[in-house]
């Protein structure tokens, strides 16, 4: 009996060293391209900077090279899965003949990952929410006022959702927007803002809850961050955007004055820092909006 307990926590540690491995490869790899992104810098000195700064690059490379070997050992001591994993009684969906029911099984799988992902996120979103002043402003004086909770933006007729989409459509006549609803009345933006980018915007209702942005060309869905740096950048600041303009008793207010932040990134590409006058720093675009004046600024000159 004690072998057969000993033997998932074998397992169950090779599989945290391999996860380990990866993480220190992910850090050495960021690191050379760190390097890469800086260039020359004053530490290297007058003389020699060249070689100096190759030599630099060359133990950085050296590193990734011992790191890649480690995960490929890590990799190799892991064994195979037994099996599939158990799924209870659902696994008999995808046994059914009538060619009706057939998708049933992956459509469950599908929409299982999506609520779990809706939960996860929500439970973030709430934390970072409940923290905002304004809302605990709002709802304290409509509990004072009133003796009851506000009513919530989220539970919404499906045609009030269309009508607010229709009228970001015609302020801004360069965005380009695609509505699908993968799960219930709940609405999931495609929008292509002209040549330079596009993004994910997910609703609950009138509110956002989420927004995921990417480059033109790369593979659009809610839960995949974008490969570029400069994308997953302007991700971070489109949520601070989101929840900076969050209002529950003006959502509409709110996601025009998002919208509006979102539009000041079509000269993401073209636009000089505010703050340093240059295109690029840190090998970077200014990919911060000022929430107020949508002034561009990097993300190190930022106020």
């Amino acid at each position: 009996m004690s072998t057969q307990i000993a033997a998932p926590e074998i397992k169950m540690e090779h599989l945290l060293a391999a996860l380990t491995a990866i993480k220190v490869l992910r850090s050495s790899v960021g690191q050379v391209f760190e390097s890469l992104g800086n260039g020359l810098r004053a530490e290297h000195g007058e003389e020699n900077k060249e070689s100096k700064y190759l030599f630099e690059l060359q133990e950085l490379l050296t590193t990734v090279n011992l790191n890649l070997r480690d995960v490929e050992q890590m990799v190799n001591s892991l064994g195979t899965p037994p099996g599939p994993f158990n799924l209870a009684n659902t696994s008999y969906l995808s046994q059914e003949t009538t060619q009706e029911r057939q998708a049933l099984y992956s459509t469950l799988v599908n929409s299982y990952k999506w609520t779990d992902k809706v939960h996860e996120y929500s439970n973030i979103a709430q934390a970072l929410l409940s923290q905002n002043s304004l809302k605990r402003s709002y709802t304290s004086s409509s509990r004072a006022k009133r003796g009851r909770i506000p009513t919530t933006n989220h539970n919404v007729p499906q045609q009030q959702v269309d009508n607010m989409i229709s009228m970001l459509e015609r302020m801004f006549n360069d965005l380009t927007v695609t509505v699908s609803r993968p799960s219930a009345s709940n609405a999931v933006l495609h929008v292509t803002l002209g040549q330079v980018l596009q993004a994910v915007i997910a609703f609950k209702g009138l509110m956002i809850e989420w927004v995921v942005v990417k480059g033109l060309g790369e593979t659009m869905d809610l839960w995949t961050e974008s490969r570029y740096k400069v994308f997953r950048k302007v991700t971070e600041n489109a949520n601070a955007a989101m929840l900076h303009f969050y209002s529950p008793t003006l959502p509409e207010l709110a996601v025009r004055s998002f919208m509006t932040w979102f539009h000041s990134l079509i000269n993401l590409f073209s636009g000089t820092c505010k703050r340093c006058g240059l295109h690029l720093h840190s090998a970077l675009p200014p990919t911060w909006r000022d929430f107020r004046t949508l002034e561009p600024y990097h993300q190190e000159c930022k106020p």
